[in-house]
């Protein structure tokens, strides 16, 4: 007689998850220079696929058309790549005159230091540097193991314009091969498979676009504020502050800690580093509560509890680029959850609750709501209307359609 998985007891359930969980996580470890180029190559693919929807659209062979696609992409990374390499530049260029108010501040500090402390001796640049020296001799070969480790992550990214350019070219291949595996030949099983598989699909584009749009503000206010302020290399310290925002809560205390402590270093007075921490915390605020719900949406945020959670684990398990990913993996786990009904009570957990307090929110939080969630709305009836003709499979038929449909109106 066989006895199913719930048939068991506590105990042995406990025991076949946490060995699920270690062994996933151990082959997560293990496999990270597979997974991490192939997921982020698969998230940028399903954000540049619709290039190669339109362009398939006006008869391009979809070999051009994921080619397309994947130059563009790469003309926008190097364009990125080349707004910072000019910035840095500028800002090494700088170097000496930031050594030399560093040396300045020092001996203030150790003076004040040995004046009301007694303490002598204690701060020196040179010192300091000498020290630094000294580390990097004694632990050379830890530090020559991790730089390894580095160039191998680094090396296996070069890795993502292949993998890019490979799943726009056999997109449909990818899609086919998930409705025939998770929906084994049942049309009620594969409907549901094919919901969820476009709704992942539209999460993950919202998420990027929405986060870059995001980015874009962020910079464009960060930068002002610092030319407002009067602070050297505004633009770098703005972009370079709005570019870390992509990792929630931390990615924003880390982006404007670097400007502070220039303003720190540079400037005479101690009320710039002060306006700048004012400044950054206003502008988080509006990103918070304005640009990123109705920008990025409701359905990709998850409450603070298991974002953080998330991050955490992400920097565990794969660094920083684990804080990265794990945002939107988590929030394509929720959309999994919600949709198998033995699972709905871990999407509710993933997810955040309204609450019982929306009567006391503000005029302009409850207006924002509304807006996200009639965006919300209208982008998930694209969806619906959009799988109901045939998915992506289906587009280009779609549009010869259209246009046979327009040229005999015309001969009419």
């Amino acid at each position: 007689m066989e006895t199913s998985f719930t048939d068991h007891k506590w105990y042995v359930k406990y025991t076949y998850v946490l060995a699920g969980l270690i062994l996933t996580v151990y082959a997560m470890i293990m496999a990270k220079t597979v997974l991490l180029p192939f997921l982020f190559a698969l998230f940028l693919s399903i954000l540049l696929s619709p290039i190669s929807r339109w362009l398939e659209s006006y008869k391009v062979p979809r070999f051009l058309g994921a080619l397309a696609a994947l130059l563009t992409g790469i003309g926008l990374l190097f364009g990125l790549g080349y707004f910072f390499y000019n910035q840095i530049t500028a800002f090494a260029a700088d170097a000496d005159m930031f050594v030399e108010r560093l040396e300045d501040l020092l001996e203030e500090a150790e003076a004040f230091l040995s004046t009301w402390f007694v303490i002598e001796g204690g701060l020196n640049l040179d010192r300091a540097v000498n020290e630094i020296v000294d580390y990097v001799q004694d632990n050379a070969e830890s530090l020559l193991s991790g730089m390894t480790g580095v160039a191998s992550t680094v090396t296996a990214f070069f890795l993502v314009p292949i993998y890019m350019f490979l799943i726009l070219l056999f997109r449909d291949l990818l899609k086919n091969f998930v409705l025939k595996a998770f929906g084994k030949g049942e049309p009620v099983r594969e409907e549901k498979v094919a919901k969820i598989v476009t709704k992942m699909k539209t999460l993950v584009q919202r998420y990027i676009l929405g986060m870059l749009m995001v980015i874009g503000i962020l910079a464009i206010l960060n930068s002002t504020m610092l030319l407002i302020i009067g602070v050297e290399h505004a633009i770098f310290f703005g972009v370079f502050a709005a570019m870390l925002n992509v990792i929630p809560f931390l990615g924003p205390i880390m982006g404007s800690i670097l400007p502070i402590l220039y303003a720190l270093i540079t400037m005479d007075s101690l009320i710039y580093p002060v306006i700048i921490l004012l400044g950054f915390y206003i502008i988080q605020l509006f990103e918070s509560n304005l640009f990123t719900p109705v920008i990025v949406g409701s359905q990709v945020s998850m409450n603070a509890l298991v974002t953080l959670l998330l991050i955490f684990i992400g920097a565990q398990i794969w660094g920083l680029a684990g804080m990265i990913l794990f945002i939107p993996l988590g929030a394509i786990l929720k959309i999994i959850c919600d949709e198998i009904e033995s699972l709905q009570p871990y999407g509710y957990l993933l997810g955040r609750s309204k609450g019982d307090k929306s009567e006391e929110r503000s005029g302009l939080a409850k207006k924002i709501s509304e807006f996200s969630e009639k965006a919300k709305e209208k982008v998930d009836f694209n969806e619906y209307k959009e799988s109901d003709n045939g998915g992506e499979d289906s587009e280009p038929e779609s549009t010869d359609k259209k246009s046979d449909e327009k040229e005999t109106v015309s001969d009419r």
